[in-house]
């Protein structure tokens, strides 16, 4: 049996760590926290010790967790006001697409592109029934700027930005705002290999903001989106980069 929790309830895809973890840490001074997670159990339990969130293990590339992961929250908390759509991965080798492999381009856009689609359809058949709520899609610079050596990344992001115009479109006449937020380089574990390469690159002047994005960069646009100061920008692509997309002479 549900009941409906006293805090509005957040969902955030990719909790456990990251900008994830940064947004689920975030929202969890307001909101009652439920945290997805795939692989990293540990991260997750030690978010839920830190800020009370509830975590649930979820491949997003699958159509019956993410049920589970809408029917759990249906019955635990009876209330979903905010979906982060966050989660999504990097292949695990980054190949030239000359030589990139068809079993990396499907995991990818199962993870980043179709589970996502597909989660936020369900919940906003129910945001519908309540007649309230609000999605956020975290997509990527990668939306835009080409990466021959991590093609199917670019694509499943770029595939991500339009599923969140998509349903901006769709779900705006109804007072449920979705919004896209495309950070640039940020410090997680996606980059650690090529970290150092990318401290390069920002002191040499890639970045008109000399510095890497922290994931906290990000968790500061959720906020601003949950407390509502955004509820006019309905479909609005919000560039956390350090001013990356800007083009200058």
């Amino acid at each position: 049996m549900s009941e409906a929790s006293v805090r509005p309830v957040a969902v955030v895809t990719g909790g456990s760590r990251g900008i994830g973890r940064a947004v689920a840490a975030e929202l969890a001074r307001t909101h009652q926290v439920v945290a997805t997670y795939r692989t990293r159990l540990d991260s997750a339990e030690r978010l839920r010790e830190e800020t009370g969130a509830l975590i649930f293990p979820c491949d997003l590339a699958s159509g019956a967790d993410r049920a589970a992961l809408v029917e759990f929250t249906r019955k635990k908390l009876g209330r979903i006001d905010l979906l982060v759509n966050n989660a999504g991965m990097g292949p695990a080798e980054r190949r030239d697409i000359l030589e990139a492999k068809e079993e990396s381009f499907d995991a990818l856009i199962a993870a980043n592109l179709k589970g996502p689609y597909f989660l936020t359809q369900l919940v906003a058949r129910w945001m519908l029934e309540r007649g309230a709520g609000r999605i956020v899609f975290v997509t990527s610079v990668s939306a835009y700027a080409a990466s021959v050596n991590r093609g199917e990344y670019c694509l499943s992001k770029a595939g991500l930005s339009m599923a969140a115009a998509l349903y901006a479109a769709r779900l705006a006449p109804h007072g449920i705002p979705v919004f896209e937020i495309r950070p640039g380089i940020v410090r997680t574990d996606m980059i650690a290999k090529v970290e150092k390469a990318y401290d390069e690159r920002i002191a040499g002047g890639l970045l008109p903001q000399a510095r890497m994005g922290e994931p906290e960069d990000v968790a500061k646009v959720v906020r601003a989106i949950v407390d509502g100061l955004l509820d006019y920008c309905a479909g609005q692509v919000l560039d956390v980069d350090g001013g990356f997309h800007l083009r200058t002479l």
